[in-house]
């Protein structure tokens, strides 16, 4: 047997028959700093579930990301497969769809496993051929398909968290990995797909030292310190969090952590200083409405909470949800003020999203409120709302979405600035703090700021509001004081990411700023590898190209 596991295919961020120009695959470009032009952060993330499935099967298994159409079919075409998994989210459902239905034509006999948030969609079963449907956690299922023992331990696989990552036209080095402790959320919000999908917590890294363990397999391995943690509430479990900073000093590995976190879960922490100890340097919190109360957010005062973490030098990333039931033309802008009020480093805005599978479809299925004729394409959350409100048409959704994020840019600032902010409250913070496991972590900050320093003469020549000039002139006096007037070497570096950032800027304003992920193949279990399977498959006539090569 073998296996392929693939992503689905490009081009992404396209108006054409399977895609949306606003359904891109770089994460904050669309739906963070989508409105910062230059200072719009650019990157991938790979497709981190396949890794972890591919790891942990037996079979020798093929992980085929981002691929083209030509280069799926030409893996399809190999005839090496016995299995080929597709993972695929909603809005990508008719890519699925087409790719399901060239490997019939393939050759009908490979067994076709359809995996990910779009198995949610009803359609699935009648339209999109397969063999298997894999609905929630993964792992064990995948076992179960290939007669494999279900409970025995989870290997984590070692993964860069991002790649491709430009910022203001400058290439930065793939330095981070991912880690995913556990699926799933207790917490179960009626908007949240994965929490649904997944249903209550399952753990992959369920102690502190687990959690160690994989972080020192990293850094023996591939160097890597610095971690964006794949999970919906990692501080949910607060006794793993505390063994993994006491192993952390114990043992003076340190590492540093992107986490998710509902604002709750903070409270159960030995204070805000305990996440500085820890080497959280990102977090990602919902904090939704400011109206709507989600028993997650009850009685918490935003305002200070992200205050008190962006003065230890935690960036913050909080979330908001346009079109709620409550809102109207007038009091959508309290929970835009809100948003942008609170001053973290991003915001994200989402539009309200009943997706198949959660609490809010079910509820909205059964009051009519959903719009059926929308395609899964347009259903993504960054484009038009695709059920019936009150008092906004789909037009309106869209024009009220950027407006959300084009003021949050206007008032403070890039997100990148905010994130050099940031970096300096927390190095002024930690440098001379009492505790020593506090204080060793200026040592971090400095080293982020001193990089950082150099996109300042690029940021300030392309200022396009008056609150990005006043954040570059506070931060340049700031960046002095603590680090010193810049050598004659920085002085150079600073010009040449300034003349990199005017050619970016230049090549944005002419050609489109869309960029495609590029393909990657990783081999899982080759060592164990029979010979490509002796079958010869058919040519798949009459299936029209649905992508460029």
């Amino acid at each position: 047997m073998h296996l392929l596991l693939t992503s689905v295919f490009g081009p992404f961020g396209v108006d054409d028959q399977f895609g949306s120009r606003y359904n891109k695959m770089e994460l904050f470009h669309n739906q963070v700093t989508r409105e910062q032009g230059l200072f719009s952060f650019r990157f991938n993330h790979p497709s981190f579930g396949l890794h972890f499935l591919a790891e942990n099967v037996k079979v020798p298994t093929t992980v085929l990301d981002f691929p083209t159409w030509k280069r799926f079919d030409a893996e399809l075409r190999s005839g090496r497969y016995t299995h080929v998994g597709i993972s695929f989210i909603v809005p990508n459902f008719e890519k699925a769809k087409a790719m399901a239905e060239l490997v019939r034509q393939v050759d009908p006999g490979i067994r076709i496993i359809l995996g990910g948030h779009g198995t949610s969609a009803p359609e699935v079963h009648t339209q999109i051929p397969h063999d298997h449907l894999c609905v929630g956690e993964g792992v064990r299922f995948l076992r179960r398909v290939f007669g494999e023992d279900e409970d025995r331990a989870i290997v984590h696989p070692l993964v860069h968290s991002s790649f491709n990552k430009n910022v203001m036209g400058v290439k930065l080095p793939d330095e981070s990995g991912v880690l995913v402790p556990g699926v799933g959320c207790a917490n179960r919000c009626k908007f949240c797909a994965t929490s649904h999908f997944f249903g209550q917590y399952t753990p992959y890294l369920a102690t502190g030292r687990e959690v160690f363990d994989v972080c020192c397999r990293y850094e023996d391995e591939l160097g890597i310190t610095d971690f964006g943690v794949l999970d919906e509430n990692f501080l949910k479990v607060p006794e793993r969090a505390l063994e993994l900073v006491a192993l952390m000093e114990r043992h003076r590995r340190f590492f540093n952590f992107a986490i998710f976190s509902s604002a709750e879960t903070l409270r159960t922490l030995p204070g805000l200083d305990f996440l500085v100890r820890m080497g959280v340097t990102f977090i990602w919190m919902g904090v939704e409405s400011k109206k709507a109360c989600y028993e997650k957010n009850a009685g918490v005062d935003f305002h200070d909470l992200v205050a008190q973490l962006r003065g230890r030098g935690i960036s913050v990333m909080t979330s908001v949800i346009l079109f709620e039931e409550h809102h109207d033309h007038e009091t959508i802008f309290e929970d835009i003020d809100f948003g942008v009020g609170l001053k973290s480093d991003y915001v994200q805005f989402m539009q309200l999203g009943p997706m198949n599978g959660t609490a809010l479809f079910e509820d909205y299925a059964a009051r009519g409120k959903l719009l059926p004729e929308i395609p899964y394409r347009e259903r993504h959350g960054q484009e038009k709302i695709w059920f019936t409100h009150p008092s906004f048409t789909r037009e309106e959704s869209f024009a009220f979405l950027k407006a959300a994020f084009a003021k949050d840019y206007r008032e403070n600032g890039p997100s990148f600035l905010r994130l050099m902010d940031t970096t300096l409250r927390g190095l002024a913070y930690t440098r001379d703090h009492a505790d020593p496991f506090v204080r060793r972590r200026a040592a971090d900050h400095e080293k982020q700021a001193g990089l950082m320093r150099h996109f300042l003469a690029a940021a300030g020549a392309s200022s396009e509001n008056e609150a990005t000039t006043l954040l570059v002139a506070d931060l340049r006096e700031r960046f002095e004081l603590l680090l010193g007037p810049p050598s004659l070497k920085e002085r150079a570096l600073n010009g040449a990411v300034a003349a990199l950032a005017g050619t970016r800027a230049l090549r944005n304003a002419l050609l489109s700023d869309v960029r495609q992920p590029p393909t990657r193949v990783h081999r899982y279990h080759v060592a164990t590898a029979t010979a490509p399977r002796t079958r010869r498959a058919p040519l798949a006539t009459g299936l029209p190209s649905p992508g460029p090569a």
